[in-house]
């Protein structure tokens, strides 16, 4: 064991080494990235189109099908039909063109007429007469233009697509009605078309619409050439009024698309079967999720490189934090407790293949928080952890849709966490096995919670294999803690609770030798125990360690007993048989003595340094003065304990107890008042001593200390019932 504590010695003192300890972070993160390799490595299939699949596989992440979503588009554009619009402006633009075509005749036969007459005031005559048939006709003179004149002008007038689509008896029909013909023509045909022309006309539509107008005006009053007239140009005057709109139906075929969702092929989803065969479809699918690619990827490989630089540099940014003469024990010790969690999370990780896809659940997460929250403090074994879970969705994401086991990521947080916070008192090993098993009752409600998180239908039998493993965990965490403790503790030298626990045994040798060779001293080192322990822990020192330290304190006292007055039963006081500077020689070597024989039986530095503190640089005022006072040349610097002073709280706390539980002895009977003066008084003889000037401790605390002191003292020197005498009552009954 020695050989192992000085191996460890080596390895602490090299980690001063920047380098040294650049390396053991190294190691840590090869650690963290070795047992996660594996688990990243995307999974290839040996598989071939038409073939039958050998297992059930699913999608091992969520990726868009961009094929079938564009498929799926084309159908929504392909299944949206053409909008159509209704051009209410064509009817009126049509009407406008009847009326205009009308109007036109109406003003070539003004024209004429002015023409005429005219020529007749030139010539002092003029030429009427009547067309036969009753028709009122206006017949051409020699001078007048002929109707094909007429018409001529007539087309002149109109526009050439007009022009175009009305013929010859058309126009003249016009031109040779009378202006009320021409006006009840107009007005019909006007009438049609506007009527026509308000209902919505397709293409396939217009030639059916242009018979609703024929049909309109067939019975109208009209003489039969102008009533042909009034249907031909009812019938041009009738167009399709139901027009394509690209816009509209582009529009409408954009928000079809839009409104197509991304066909996902998600993670977890079952693409085949086991025995099915795998079609041209699948083999897509297959492919697209990366199951058939056979070229080396790095892309998950570089994330998992980038994850663990991340932890391990969050890591080395807390160690570089700590207190510099912690940092490197801390550092080492917290190395090896990761590092052995995380091969013991891989190695319970191989088991999965052949076991339930929840394995993780028997990992016991709460064992490293426990050993780290015992060997160093809370703060890293939460940090320990977290880590912890974050690796372990990782290395146990087997048999699950995607990369990320988020499930048992959250278990081992809860567990860990939970068995360090379970873990309170002086950390005794009974205090171990009940946190491991409050730990495995928390881990049976995790699991629970999960089942019915899930609301589905709850499988018995897989529930009670996953709550077995669950127990498991605690428990296993509690065995393997109190089986790694000793380990830590001997390798390392460390003080814990249960190091302190062991040492505070009465039967230990060092205790046993104050208890028969000085058993005034024992006694005394008792009460100091008391008074030092309550005081430490009402200002949050460790009173544990106070108390195991006020038991060795005074061993060096064994080795004269008799020149101790708590050892002075009925003795005389050899003191007055020797010089003030030989006594001032044997008080003083209580201290140094004490020191070596706790060096020699190996006890923890902590507790050597305690010892080697209680006095640091007091005077030794009774024996000096005595030397004053007998006429010795004497220096006061001479009769001062060797010191060094109290370099901590526990070690103040005792320094103060031990003077104040002697000197409240050396009263009989003291008052409460008489207590507190003489607490008082030591604390401040040691503050204008300087003799707490190198521990962190603060006036407000020795405040408490002292309030705290009077109180247990209080609680010792109480007042008892003065019993009568026996004797007396013996003589007073004989009287």
């Amino acid at each position: 064991m020695d050989r192992l504590q000085e191996f460890f010695a080596k390895i602490k003192h090299s980690l001063g080494n920047t380098f040294v300890r650049a390396l053991l972070f190294i190691l840590i993160g090869a650690v963290l990235y070795a047992v996660m390799f594996s688990n990243v490595r995307p999974e290839k299939l040996d598989v071939a189109l038409f073939q039958t699949a050998p297992q059930t596989i699913r999608a091992p992440i969520q990726v868009e099908d961009k094929e079938l979503t564009e498929k799926r588009k084309e159908e929504a554009r392909s299944q949206v039909q053409d909008v159509y619009e209704l051009k209410t402006e064509y009817s009126e633009n049509q009407v406008n063109l009847i009326r205009s075509i009308f109007e036109l005749a109406e003003e070539v036969n003004t024209e004429v007429a002015k023409e005429k007459e005219d020529a007749a005031a030139e010539e002092g005559e003029a030429t009427e007469g009547t067309s036969p048939g009753g028709n009122n006709a206006q017949e051409p003179t020699a001078d007048e233009p002929t109707l094909e004149e007429k018409i001529k002008r007539y087309r002149d007038k109109l526009s050439e697509d007009v022009s175009s689509e009305l013929n010859d008896s058309v126009l003249g029909a016009l031109l040779q009605a009378t202006p009320t013909q021409l006006n009840n023509a107009k007005d019909l045909t006007i009438t049609a078309v506007n009527h026509v022309m308000s209902n919505r006309i397709p293409a396939n539509q217009v030639e059916n619409s242009k018979r609703e107008v024929e049909e309109q005006l067939k019975y109208a009053p009209l003489p039969p050439a102008l009533k042909d007239a009034a249907i031909a140009l009812g019938r041009y005057g009738v167009i399709q009024n139901e027009i394509f709109s690209l816009e509209k139906t582009e529009e409408l075929k954009k928000q079809a698309v839009e409104g197509v969702e991304p066909v996902k092929i998600l993670q977890g989803e079952v693409i085949i079967e086991e025995g099915e065969m795998i079609t041209a479809e699948v083999y897509r699918q297959l492919e697209l999720v990366g199951l058939l690619n056979n070229e080396v990827q790095l892309k998950p490989f570089i994330g998992l490189g980038a994850l663990v630089i991340i932890l391990v540099g969050g890591l080395s940014l807390f160690f570089r934090e700590s207190k510099a003469d912690a940092k490197h024990s801390e550092l080492l010790i917290f190395s090896m407790i990761f590092i052995i969690s995380l091969i013991f999370m891989k190695l319970v990780s191989l088991l999965q293949p052949i076991n339930s896809q929840n394995i993780g659940y028997i990992f016991p997460a709460a064992m490293s928080s426990m050993l780290i929250k015992i060997l160093i403090h809370d703060r890293l074994a939460i940090i320990n952890t977290i880590i912890l879970a974050i690796v372990s969705t990782i290395i146990f994401n087997r048999d699950v849709s995607g990369a990320i086991n988020f499930d048992i990521g959250v278990y081992i947080l809860l567990s860990g966490i939970a068995g360090m916070l379970f873990l309170t008192g002086h950390n005794q090993r009974s205090r171990i096995l009940r946190s491991g098993l409050l730990v495995s009752i928390l881990n049976l409600v995790v699991i629970l919670s999960y089942y019915l998180i899930k609301n589905s239908p709850f499988p018995s039998l897989d529930f009670s294999y996953d709550a077995l493993m669950g127990i498991a965990s605690g428990v296993a965490a509690s065995v393997f803690t109190i089986g790694l403790l000793p380990f830590f503790e001997a390798g390392f030298n460390i003080l814990s609770g249960m190091k302190l626990i062991e040492l505070s045994n009465p039967n230990h040798p060092l205790i046993k030798k104050i208890l028969t060779e000085a058993p005034g001293t024992y006694h005394h080192s008792v009460m100091v125990a008391n008074l030092a322990e309550s005081a430490c822990e009402s200002i949050g020192a460790n009173g544990l360690l106070a108390r195991v330290a006020c038991y060795y304190h005074d061993i060096g006292k064994t080795n004269r007993p008799k020149f101790f007055i708590e050892n002075q039963m009925n003795l005389e006081n050899p003191h007055n048989q020797i010089s003030p500077i030989a006594s001032k020689n044997i008080i003083i070597s209580h201290v140094t003595d004490g020191v070596k024989m706790l060096k020699k039986a190996k006890l923890p530095k902590e507790i050597i340094d305690i010892a080697e503190q209680h006095h640091g640089t007091t005077l030794l005022k009774f024996f000096y003065h005595k030397a004053m006072e007998s006429g010795e040349d004497v220096k006061e610097e001479d009769f001062r304990y060797p010191g060094p002073r109290p370099a901590t709280k526990e070690a103040a706390v005792i320094n103060i107890a031990d003077s104040v539980e002697a000197a409240v002895r050396s009263k009989n009977n003291p008052t409460p008042e008489e207590i507190k003066e003489i607490v008082n008084g030591i604390i401040r003889d040691r503050l204008q001593d300087g003799q707490l000037n190198d521990c962190d401790i603060t006036l407000k605390e020795l405040d408490i200390v002292a309030h705290t002191l009077c109180e247990t003292l209080y609680g010792i020197f109480h007042s008892r019932i003065e019993y009568p005498d026996l004797k007396k009552i013996q003589k007073g009954e004989n009287k």
